[in-house]
């Protein structure tokens, strides 16, 4: 198989270039070859490549000049080997590139892998960490779900602890984190107001994930029973200061997760009621893994993802292969095309 790779200008993420590899090189003593099986492209993606200067998440998979790799989450398989702890045939699910295959210093750590590449030593060992991937019905779905369903599972244990919350108020309320985290709060008998384009409106009403949906053009008439947080999604400085002000003292909490609209002005005047706090997964994981232990941690995950794609019958899997099908699906999702029951699943080959 001929490699490839599709980097994106860190500047302008509508700029993207497919990139024919050379040769493989020789593998170093402690590195093995992975070749990437299949992975998963959301608006979570998006996001990475927006704050990928701030947060670091152009680093993991470098590249030279204006472009980088945006990262990816999905299956991969080592092929080559001189890493003791990876053998040929390893599966793992963890970090990608969007490309046909990588190399990584595994090492075997805690019940799973660790990339110790010297450029990966800083970054945060979430995003570091490869889980071994025996083969599942549920692969396409735990490729697209898991990053994502992972961050909702631990924003509603996050926001669980707060006893006084009366409503959810969800932007990029079609987007799958902020659906996840909607599935989860309803479990719990929280009441979940999503905020969406018109487009998806009447899709995601037929889905029975909120109680209501909200059109971006109408929040300035929002009200909702406080005290209410609204966690975002979307990253669209206009739409927060819409619901700031539309909810006032019945707002006590204001979450940043994602930033889906992408190209929105990132200004957008004072702010009133409470100042946004960044929540940031790994965080929480730490926590819940020093308290439960990572094997516990894991075994609750997957009960809740079974559960959900069990209920989630309205959830289309869309299937793309090789350069071509990712880059289209690449431009689908950054223009804000894809649909709310849709989810992208790329082949490389």
């Amino acid at each position: 198989m001929s490699d490839w790779d599709v980097l994106v200008a860190r500047d302008d993420l509508r700029e993207i270039e497919l990139r024919h590899a050379p040769d493989r090189a020789p593998l170093a003593e402690g590195e093995a070859r992975l070749e990437i099986e299949r992975f998963a492209l959301t608006a979570n993606n998006i996001t990475y490549g927006m704050i990928g200067e701030s947060f670091g998440y152009w680093r993991f998979f470098p590249a030279e000049g204006a472009f980088g790799r945006i990262p990816v989450w999905g299956f991969a398989r080592v092929v080559e080997s001189r890493a003791p702890d990876a053998p040929v045939g390893l599966r793992l699910f963890g970090y990608l590139p969007m490309s046909t295959s990588f190399t990584a210093r595994l090492a075997r750590k805690a019940g799973g892998y660790v990339d110790t590449a010297p450029h990966r030593a800083e970054l945060p060992p979430t995003y570091n960490a490869y889980a071994e991937a025996v083969e599942d019905e549920l692969d396409d779905h735990r490729a697209l779900l898991r990053p994502l369903f992972m961050t909702s599972w631990l924003l509603d244990d996050f926001l669980a602890e707060d006893a006084s919350i009366r409503t959810l108020v969800l932007s990029s309320a079609s987007s799958k984190t902020a659906m996840g985290l909607a599935w989860f709060a309803r479990r719990r008998g929280l009441p979940v107001v999503g905020l969406t384009s018109p487009g998806n409106a009447q899709t995601l009403a037929g889905l029975n994930l909120h109680d209501r949906i909200v059109p971006y053009g109408e929040v300035g008439g929002l009200k909702v029973e406080g005290p209410a947080v609204y966690v975002d999604f979307a990253g669209d400085p206009q739409v927060t200061l819409g619901v700031h002000r539309a909810l006032g003292a019945e707002l006590s909490r204001s979450i940043i997760v994602g930033g889906t609209h992408w190209s929105a002005e990132r200004t957008a005047g004072d702010l009133p009621g409470p100042a946004p706090v960044l929540f940031f997964a790994p965080d929480q994981i730490r926590k819940r893994a020093a308290e439960w232990g990572p094997e516990a941690l894991d075994t609750r995950f997957m009960a809740a993802l079974r559960a959900f794609v069990a209920e989630a019958g309205w959830l289309k899997l869309k299937q793309s292969t090789g350069p071509e099908g990712l880059m289209a699906a690449y431009r689908d999702v950054l223009e804000g095309r894809a649909r709310p029951d849709e989810g992208h699943i790329i082949r490389p080959a």
